[in-house]
């Protein structure tokens, strides 16, 4: 479009409805993120057939504006997104938009009501989005490692015929809620976190909350040559022995926040943006926690690398 074009089209789009403008603006957005897909797409240049895992590829067409390629080994098709977690999911124009709704944190139901489409719509988008970030996850996270456990209301929402099986006669509760009894009980989800002082974190659900429970996931976690910062928690002190893990344990009830180079201030402040961000879904199934928590771990990435939700969106497709 020449400039003198543009800006008569300009001109005349001051003369559009506010009905008029939302359908220009959807348009344009649509036209922005099948783009940004494409480009994407045809980046991902397949190393080997999804299907038999061989090696001899050749291309075999396009469709829908993605380079198909054929496995001769196997005789099958595929393009760069099969069996990834957005194979087969439609509605590319929107797919920037849905990462975009993530990267906000918006709920389920600001989410649909953004991209236009049914809450479970959006409730099934968020979750395909997530396959591939409940799994990206640092290992074996080197130097000084302050670790703690974090814990989560054990939740069935949304899930009442598990409650009736899982819940041990407990009645629903109102979204979020809170705990029958108080402190730490079976009622409790416990999550190890743990982060080095260069920024790499990472976190465990753990099967119970006790020392068999971090001896479960505690080498995968910490490398062995790593120095351990915990707050005095007598089960990370004894999973940390057990290991033969340096480990300075600071008496945090006593007071004791910092002694020399040694303090838990990182993982403390993870678990308050933590905690404070999760608190907008008004309790989170228990059964889909760990997508939740590899969310926030691919939001607290960008926010050190400053990218923004394109990110997510090439995220969901590795």
């Amino acid at each position: 479009m020449r400039a003198r074009e543009l800006k008569r089209w300009l001109a005349e789009a001051e003369r559009l409805t506010p009905a008029q403008q939302e359908k220009v603006l959807a348009k344009l957005q649509g036209q922005r993120s099948e783009g940004l897909v494409t480009r994407l797409v045809s980046e991902r240049v397949p190393a080997a057939c999804p299907h038999c895992a061989g090696g001899h590829l050749v291309r075999h067409g396009q469709s829908g504006g993605a380079q198909r390629f054929r496995c001769r080994d196997c005789g099958k098709t595929f393009n760069p997104l099969t069996g990834t977690a957005l194979s087969g999911l439609r509605h590319r124009d929107r797919w920037l938009q849905q990462a975009e709704v993530m990267d906000a944190g918006l709920s389920v139901r600001k989410a649909a009501a953004r991209l236009g489409v049914h809450r479970t719509t959006a409730f099934r988008w968020r979750h395909r989005f997530l396959t591939v970030a409940r799994e990206t996850k640092d290992q074996y996270l080197s130097g000084v490692v302050e670790a703690d456990e974090a814990y989560f209301l054990r939740s069935f929402k949304g899930q009442r015929r598990d409650l009736k099986i899982h819940g041990h006669g407990r009645k629903p509760r109102r979204r979020g809620g809170a705990a029958a009894k108080r402190g730490l009980s079976n009622e409790q989800v416990p999550v190890l976190v743990a982060r080095n002082r260069t920024g790499q974190m990472t976190d465990h659900l753990l099967s119970a909350g006790n020392k068999q429970g971090l001896l479960a996931v505690l080498p995968i976690a910490v490398a062995p040559d790593a120095v351990l910062c915990t707050d005095g928690s007598a089960m990370l002190a004894s999973a940390a022995k057990a290991l033969g893990l340096e480990h300075h344990a600071l008496n945090t009830l006593r007071g004791e926040r910092k002694r020399g180079a040694w303090h838990v201030q990182n993982v403390n402040a993870h678990h308050s943006r933590l905690k404070g961000w999760i608190a907008r879904f008004h309790g989170v199934a228990t059964s889909y926690l760990p997508n939740y928590l590899g969310w926030f771990r691919a939001l607290e990435r960008n926010a050190q690398t400053g990218a923004g939700a394109a990110a997510l969106l090439r995220l969901a497709m590795a």
